[in-house]
């Protein structure tokens, strides 16, 4: 059993994350300051003396005698990091600042929660975890991709000056249950679009590709992650490499949830990545990892949780 701290708990991955850990008999500390977290995810396991939710900001400093942590904490859509760009940086920074200062006192492990947007719109298909990626410093997007590259940046020069021990974990577009409504991510807006008989608002032609993972394959990697007793401190790259087009992905939407939506076409978004796929060789090799829950069941349990949602 171990004591673990879990921040940004209370959103989509963090929730799934921290429920997990409780099975497993860890004691949960879950931070979140509910800027995009719901309690409603976490609820479930309130009163668990096993589980416990503390309302913070990793911008400020916080303190806890803790074995791992697991830093989550950060908008992950454009929706919700565009909303406030500045705050975005500052969790990617200071938070992490911060996280990895209480990772140094404690001698904790901690995992960062990178992201497959370090690559930018890739030059290479698909990413593998040695390009150096193909970022807009100064788009509308920065505040994510250049705040996670900075965050990889700040993990690994306290392993190097510090020796805190690190993981650096790249996620892949991830999805499942506990999806927020309003994210503006692909998965969330064509299911919904698809429930409520609206059009499915394709940006772009509807070429440009996503790989999809579920969450319980996910949380199953950091959780090998986090463990794995080869030293290994990434960045790693987990996602599911089976891809799709956008279009593709639409089409299968509509005929999952028996929709008559029709399809639409809007302008594609400044610094939206044209290819998306992990190269997922050295997860395979180090964690013994690979997804293997199948698109179409992930989609049906997704589906069935938005229509709790909306009824």
């Amino acid at each position: 059993m171990k004591r673990i701290l879990v921040t940004g708990g209370a959103g989509f991955i963090g929730s799934h994350l921290c429920e997990k850990l409780v099975q497993d008999g860890n004691d949960v500390i879950c931070l979140d300051n509910f800027f995009t977290g719901n309690k409603d995810n976490i609820r479930h396991l309130i009163g668990d003396n096993k589980f416990e939710l503390v309302r913070h900001d990793i911008i400020k400093e916080y303190y806890a005698e803790v074995d791992q942590i697991y830093n989550l904490a950060c908008p992950a859509s454009p929706v919700h990091y565009q909303y406030n760009p500045i705050k975005t940086v500052k969790t990617s920074v200071m938070g992490v600042i911060n996280m990895l200062g209480l990772a140094k006192r404690c001698k904790a492990k901690i995992l960062q929660a990178s992201t497959s947007e370090v690559y930018g719109d890739p030059k290479i298909h698909p990413q593998i975890e040695a390009y150096w990626g193909n970022v807009n410093p100064i788009g509308i997007r920065s505040c994510y991709d250049e705040g996670k590259r900075c965050a990889e940046t700040l993990m690994m020069d306290y392993y190097r000056q510090n020796n805190v021990d690190i993981r650096i974990a790249r996620i892949f577009n991830t999805y499942g249950p506990r999806m927020a409504v309003n994210d503006g991510r692909v998965v969330s807006n064509f299911i919904i679009q698809a429930l409520k008989n609206e059009p499915l608002t394709v940006y772009g032609d509807g070429s440009q590709t996503r790989s999809f993972c579920y969450i319980s394959d996910l949380i199953e990697a950091l959780i090998k992650f986090m463990n794995n007793d080869k030293n290994f401190i990434g960045p790693l790259n987990l996602g599911n490499p089976e891809e799709h087009s956008i279009l593709q992905f639409a089409k299968i939407i509509i005929k999952l949830t028996n929709s008559n939506s029709e399809i639409i076409f809007k302008e594609l978004p400044s610094d939206d990545p044209v290819q998306r796929e992990p190269d997922i060789s050295a997860a395979k090799k180090i964690i013994d990892w690979a997804p293997s829950v199948e698109l179409e069941y992930g989609l049906k349990k997704t589906i069935e949780y938005f229509k709790s949602i909306l009824s």
